[in-house]
């Protein structure tokens, strides 16, 4: 499998999505314990249709959230990246940054590894002035993760997607800037 990726890390390969990643995203999206932040688990259409969105934000943007594979096998693992985010939020129009991973990888250090990879991409590549992030304020997982490249709490708000799940709608807001991320890379 020769893929061409946009970008890597030590042990990370960032690609544009193509259909034959859908079976392993839906797979990825069928674990319980991954997707334990999250309201429902997709459907194999919502995994088709994540796929499309995301192939459609890399045309128009140069950037998603990337389908990232482990170098040393090349296996698909998840996915890291950025996109644009347009829900109605006091902070909206952003572009946030996530990660979804294989629970095989995880605690090894490669979501903070990859989102890392993906702030260099998005200040000094694409000229971002801003990353937000976001997640269920209960998911310390991903807050520790997001304190862990440098990202700084903003403040908890209602995530107007969540509004009638009381154990996920109180999400956090996250953010880092351009300016600190090149100081902290010092």
């Amino acid at each position: 499998m020769n893929n061409k990726y946009i970008l890597k890390s030590k042990h990370l390969g960032f690609r544009n999505w193509n259909f034959c990643d859908t079976d392993k995203l839906f797979a990825l999206n069928s674990d319980k314990e991954v997707m334990e932040f999250f309201p429902h688990l997709p459907s194999l259409e919502q995994t088709k249709e994540f796929i499309k969105r995301m192939q459609n934000q890399f045309e128009k943007n140069g950037f998603c959230y990337f389908a990232v594979d482990f170098l040393e096998t090349e296996e698909f693992i998840g996915f890291i990246g950025i996109i644009e985010q347009t829900y109605e939020a006091d902070f909206t129009p952003c572009v946030d940054i996530g990660w979804r991973l294989d629970k095989k990888y995880w605690n090894k250090g490669y979501a903070s590894e990859g989102a890392k990879r993906c702030l260099e991409f998005a200040f000094e590549d694409k000229k971002l002035e801003s990353i937000k992030a976001i997640a269920p304020e209960i998911n310390l997982k991903s807050r520790k993760v997001m304190e862990k490249i440098g990202m700084k709490y903003v403040k908890d708000f209602k995530h107007p997607a969540l509004i009638n799940d009381k154990k996920l709608e109180t999400c956090v807001l996250y953010e880092i800037n351009k300016e600190y991320f090149s100081q902290e890379k010092l």
